[in-house]
C-alpha cells in the first residue's frame, strides 16, 4: 500500500534521493514537476499522492494534477490542463480545478503561475527588440578569404587594363581589319565616354548658372570686433610714428639754431671747446685802385 509518510522518511534528511542537491542553507529539488524547487515535506512530488504544480511548454501554462486513484496508472498518472493566455481567467480556472485542494498547493500554482507569465512577457519584449548576434569565425576561413578576394581584386584589376588597352588600339585601327572579339565593348566604353562628357557639360552649366545668380544679389557683411580693433590698433601706432617724427625733427632744428648761436656769440680766432666744427669758406682776394690827377693841370688852376 503507498503510504506517503514512508516515502518520504526513505527519501527525507535521512537517506538518498537523486533530485535533492544540498547547500549551507537550503536543500533544493531537481525534479520537473515540484512546485516550490526546495526539498521538503509538502513540496516534495514522490512523497504527496495529492499534488498539483504549472508547466510552461512552447509558451503555453498548463495546471499538472495527481490523485491517489490513479496511482495504480503510471502512464495516466497525472492529468494535464490547458490554462487560458488571459490572467484573470487562468486563476480562476486554477480556483475551479483546486476548489477542494489544501490551500498552501493553490497558493503556490497561483504564484507560479504569476512567475511564468511574467518571464514570458519579458521573453516576448526582448524578442521585438533589436539584438546583436554573436557568430563565431574561424582564423583560417578569414585568412582564405581575404587571401581569395585579393587574388579577385588582381584579376578584375588586370581584367580592366587589358580591356582598355584593346579598345585604345581599336581606336587607333592598329591591326586594321583583324579584329576577333565582339563589338559590343567598343559600344559600351563609347557610351560611357559620351555620359562622361555629358555629366561634364551639365556641371559647367549649372555652375555658370550659379555664378550668373551670385552676381546679382546684394549681401551685407558683420564686421567682427576684433578687425575694428586691428584697424584701431594700426591708427594708433601711424599717429604714434607721425609724432615720433615730428619729435624728432624739431629737437634736430633746436640742435642747429643753438650751434649757430654759440659759433655767432664767441670769437672768430678761437675754435669751439665743444660743439659741431666750425665750417670753413673759400678765401677772397680783394683789390682796390685809385685814380690820381696829373701835375701840370693841377698847376694850371
Amino acid at each position: 500500500m503507498h503510504s506517503d509518510d514512508v516515502v518520504w522518511d526513505s527519501l527525507g534528511n535521512k537517506q538518498f534521493c537523486s533530485y535533492k542537491i544540498k547547500t549551507k542553507t537550503h536543500n533544493f529539488c531537481r525534479n520537473e514537476y515540484n512546485l516550490t524547487g526546495l526539498c521538503n515535506r509538502s513540496s516534495c512530488p514522490l512523497a504527496n499522492s495529492q499534488y498539483a504544480t504549472i508547466k510552461e511548454e512552447k509558451g503555453q501554462c498548463y495546471l499538472y494534477m495527481k490523485t491517489i486513484e490513479r496511482a495504480a496508472f503510471p502512464s495516466r498518472l497525472w492529468e494535464r490542463v490547458r490554462l487560458s493566455k488571459n490572467y484573470e481567467k487562468a486563476l480562476e480556472e486554477i480556483d475551479e480545478n483546486l476548489i477542494y485542494w489544501p490551500r498552501f498547493i493553490r497558493h503556490k500554482c497561483k504564484q507560479r503561475f504569476t512567475k511564468i507569465t511574467q518571464y514570458l512577457i519579458r521573453i516576448r519584449k526582448l524578442t521585438l527588440k533589436r539584438q546583436r548576434k554573436i557568430v563565431p569565425l574561424s582564423k583560417k576561413v578569414e585568412r582564405r578569404e581575404k587571401r581569395r578576394e585579393e587574388k579577385a581584386l588582381i584579376a578584375a584589376q588586370l581584367d580592366n587594363a587589358i580591356e582598355k588597352e584593346l579598345l585604345e588600339r581599336l581606336k587607333q585601327e592598329t591591326y586594321g581589319d583583324i579584329y576577333n572579339f565582339p563589338i559590343h565593348a567598343f559600344d559600351k566604353a563609347l557610351e560611357q565616354q559620351d555620359a562622361e562628357s555629358e555629366a561634364e557639360s551639365d556641371t559647367e552649366e549649372k555652375d555658370e548658372e550659379e555664378e550668373d545668380k551670385d552676381a546679382d544679389k546684394r549681401e551685407f557683411v558683420e564686421v567682427d570686433e576684433s578687425d575694428l580693433s586691428d584697424f584701431e590698433d594700426m591708427d594708433k601706432l601711424a599717429t604714434s610714428s607721425e609724432e615720433e617724427q615730428d619729435d624728432k625733427s624739431s629737437s634736430e632744428e633746436e640742435e642747429k639754431e643753438m650751434a649757430e648761436r654759440t659759433c655767432h656769440s664767441k670769437s672768430k680766432g678761437k675754435t669751439p671747446v665743444k660743439g659741431p666744427a666750425r665750417i670753413k669758406r673759400a678765401y677772397i682776394e680783394i683789390e682796390y685802385e685809385q685814380e690820381t690827377e696829373p701835375t701840370s693841370k693841377q698847376k694850371a688852376t
